[in-house]
Order: C-alpha cells, then structure tokens, then sequence
C-alpha cells in the first residue's frame, strides 16, 4: 500500500477539497449502490448504547444509525474539518443534534477512553489509513469488550469479465467526472489507484485477526466491488 499511501495531512487536504460535493459524487459514481451498501452496514449492526463511527465524513452513515435506531448515540470522528462541518449541518437540519456527536480527530490515535463504546463502524475508512494495523488496533482498544465492529470498504472484482469494464470505468470515467463536478480529477485518481492497490495487498481478516479481533466475517458486495467486514473483540 505504500506506493499509494498518503500521510495524514495529505489525506485532511484531499478530503477537504471535495468535501462539498461528496456525497452527491459517491451517489453518482456508483449509480446509487452505495445506498444500498449502506443499509447493508446498518442491517448487520446490531442495536447499542455508545457508538463509534470512525472516518465519518459528513455523517451519512452515523445519521442512519441513530435514524433506524442501532445506537442511543454515537460519536462520529474525521480527519476532515471540511467533511465535518457539511455533517454538522446535516445533523442540525434533520434536528439530530442531541444523537450525533461529531469530533475532528485521528484514526491513528483516537481521542477516546479505553473500553468506551459498544461498538465502531467504518464506510470506506481503512484503505486510507497511512498505518492500518495502528488504527485497527485504536477500534480494538475503544471498544467494550464483546463490542462489535463493522467497516464497509470498497474492494477489487476478481471476476475476470467484470475487470476490464471496471478498469476502463474508475480509471478513466471516474476522474473525468470527478474532475466535472468537483473540479479535482487528482482526488478521484487517488481513489482508483488506492482501491486497487488496497484490495490486492491487504488481507482485512487476517489484519483484524492480528488486531485481536474475533468472530471476522467477510461479505463480498456487488460483484466484489465492495466488502463487509464484521468482527467482536
């Protein structure tokens, strides 16, 4: 992952740049799926207290979690100041102010007390972790014990028809469009290339096994495209 790995700050400055059109780009770039991978996350978390979700964003999947009730509340964390503030806005609109939490912070060193939540959640996080066994390590170390992980990354088809298409699309497609709508082709070229890079070096099971997590479960969505990840402590 090194080739394509960038440092936290670098990481802060992408997201920043397209922070505002985000989610409108995510829905757009996958014909919507990403809709229905969310709800997959939501689906496969179970009910809790306190719940983490790390590499927030603007609060997409934290505002699911609180609006189909898996957690009392739950504390969202981000590298991206930009990413937080359109999440903050979102929570205000929809009057989910007393629910969501949302904090800027580190993956890598979570401003968060051992043992202090019920369960941690991650959409499209880990692949950009500059230290992935650090901050897997961090969820290992916040979470209760017999607390519940779930992260959703996006992943690399291995079905040798599907490939080529998938090739053309987020290596060409992909960063024109990025580039027409946010005007940053740079940020969703780094997007193909650590998603490959991502999916064909790292073993996320045997990492979170290495993290000390138990009970790993893996789920492979829309041809591979995307992967579910579930995991107990």
């Amino acid at each position: 992952m090194a080739s394509v790995t960038c440092e936290k700050k670098e990481i802060s400055t992408l997201f920043n740049r397209i922070a505002a059109h985000y989610d409108v780009l995510n829905h757009l770039l996958s014909f919507g799926t990403d809709r229905c991978w969310m709800r997959k996350t939501v689906r496969k978390t179970k009910p809790c207290g306190k719940l983490l979700d790390v590499a927030c964003g603007t609060g997409e999947l934290s505002i699911r979690l609180i609006r189909h009730h898996k957690a009392q509340h739950v504390v969202g964390l981000d590298i991206s100041q930009k990413m937080l503030q359109i999440g903050e806005e979102k929570i205000l609109k929809q009057d989910l102010c007393n629910a969501i939490t949302l904090r800027h912070g580190d993956a890598h060193a979570m401003p968060c007390e051992d043992a202090s939540f019920d369960a941690v959640t991650c959409a499209y996080g880990i692949r950009n972790f500059h230290d992935l066994h650090k901050g897997l390590s961090e969820m290992w170390r916040v979470l209760h014990s017999g607390g519940q992980l779930v992260i959703l990354e996006l992943s690399y088809p291995e079905n040798r028809f599907f490939l080529p298409f998938y090739d053309f699309y987020f290596s060409k497609v992909m960063p024109f469009v990025g580039r027409w709508v946010s005007g940053d082709a740079a940020a969703y070229t780094y997007l193909n290339r650590s998603v490959k890079d991502f999916a064909q070096n790292t073993d996320v099971p045997a990492c979170l096994a290495a993290a000390g997590f138990r009970n790993v479960h893996q789920e492979k969505l829309t041809c591979g495209i995307a992967a579910l990840y579930t995991a107990t402590k």
